[in-house]
């Protein structure tokens, strides 16, 4: 894969991604910038400025610009079987932005937030920027352990102490690729519910499900107000729109969008957001999102064929059914990061499942993402990373 930058030359970066010369670099979790689609968004720029004139370019309305929050209602409704009304679905900068304004809004420091384990680590490292106390609850091959939520819980409730919100990731995962099964997000949504804990769902991997069929999100299960569901565009379109929405009641949409961010500067990247509704408006997103399934699948096996051929005996490999990554347990005793430094001398980089742990678990794991390279690179680094393990 050959990324041209138009920076080049430039003291000053551009992107974010950065790949070393040599190294095939499985760990960085990002959309291919070889799928990204250019063209259509220019084309989408264009009918947008043309359409809405000035409109685009002023300040937007604070629950975020009204043609892109219609058609997530209707895309939503469609794709979920549960349609949120008007007042239950506010516009963020993408995931992230709607994460730090759920912790802000709702969290006081030395409040405990509950937060899966493993999980995504950049979430981890957001949620510590607040003064708050983060408690691991375990996962397994099936998600979330309900059962440990119950006892963690029980534990709080014994010390005087209760919980602000649960962050879980139950659709394809991020390290692992797993999804909560059908049982557990049932239990989850009672506990939640009986427990009064706010469930914050983390569903940015949705429209990537390989054949076309996610789980149920559990903002689409639960009852009004046990989860504020976050979904975005950074996988499904494009990363630098930084757009994505949050899905809840009318009363925590209501807190989200009169916050006092949004009444200062109105609807979070609205000009994206008006060029984001005309690219869906005039039916780019589902073709797109059809290419980018089948794409992201084909990674996804190639990679699982190298691991297949080029493993030894003693590692599990988890096989997703969507989204972007591939959890590896490695061996009894095999420590990821000593793994790590001979990986990378031979040409081929990951990052370690310490990293997605609060509490030091996770070295005889690693995550491996298939989304950035082609199939022939990401076999090669499976073949580079078999290598190390002799």
């Amino acid at each position: 894969m050959k990324i041209e930058s138009a920076a080049s030359e430039s003291r000053f970066p551009i992107v974010q991604l950065v790949l070393r010369p040599g190294i095939i670099d499985l760990g960085w979790g990002h959309p291919s910038p070889t799928l990204l689609p250019v063209e259509r968004i220019r084309h989408a720029t264009t009918a947008c400025l043309e359409r809405y004139g000035f409109e685009a370019l002023t300040y937007g309305a604070d629950a975020g610009a009204g043609p892109l929050l219609q058609w997530l209602v209707e895309h939503i409704s469609q794709t979920e079987g549960r349609t949120p009304n008007p007042d239950e679905i506010v516009v963020s900068g993408g995931a992230s932005d709607a994460l730090q304004l759920i912790c802000t809004m709702w969290a006081r420091p030395g409040d405990v937030v509950l937060v899966e384990s493993p999980t995504y680590h950049l979430a981890v490292k957001l949620l510590r920027d607040h003064p708050v106390d983060l408690v691991p609850v375990p996962a397994d091959s099936e998600g979330i352990r309900v059962d440990a939520l119950a006892t963690k819980l029980d534990r709080l409730r014994a010390e005087e102490r209760s919980a602000r919100f649960l962050y879980v990731i139950p659709t394809f995962q991020n390290p692992t690729g797993i999804s909560l099964s059908l049982e557990r997000r049932k239990n989850l949504i009672e506990l939640a519910a009986e427990r009064d804990l706010l469930l914050v769902e983390d569903d940015v991997y949705r429209e990537l499900a390989f054949d076309g069929v996610a789980p149920p999100s559990l903002w689409s299960m639960a009852p009004t107000g046990v989860v504020a569901r976050i979904g975005s565009f950074a996988k499904s379109l494009a990363a630098g729109l930084r757009l994505g929405w949050v899905t809840a009641s009318a009363d925590q949409i209501q807190r989200l969008a009169g916050s006092g961010l949004r009444d200062s500067g109105g609807g979070a990247n609205h000009f994206a957001a008006m060029v984001a509704s005309e690219f869906c408006t005039l039916g780019h997103f589902d073709a797109h999102i059809a290419l980018l399934r089948n794409a992201y699948k084909v990674r996804c096996e190639a990679l699982l064929q190298g691991l297949r051929q080029h493993l030894p005996p003693g590692c599990q490999v988890q096989s997703p059914r969507g989204g972007f990554f591939v959890w590896v347990t490695l061996p009894q005793g095999m420590d990821a990061t000593n793994l790590l430094v001979r990986a990378e001398s031979a040409g081929v980089s990951f990052l370690p499942g310490v990293r997605f742990h609060l509490d030091g678990r996770g070295t005889s794991a690693i995550r491996l993402s298939f989304s950035l390279y082609d199939p022939d690179e990401l076999i090669e680094g499976t073949r580079r990373l078999g290598r190390c393990f002799a």
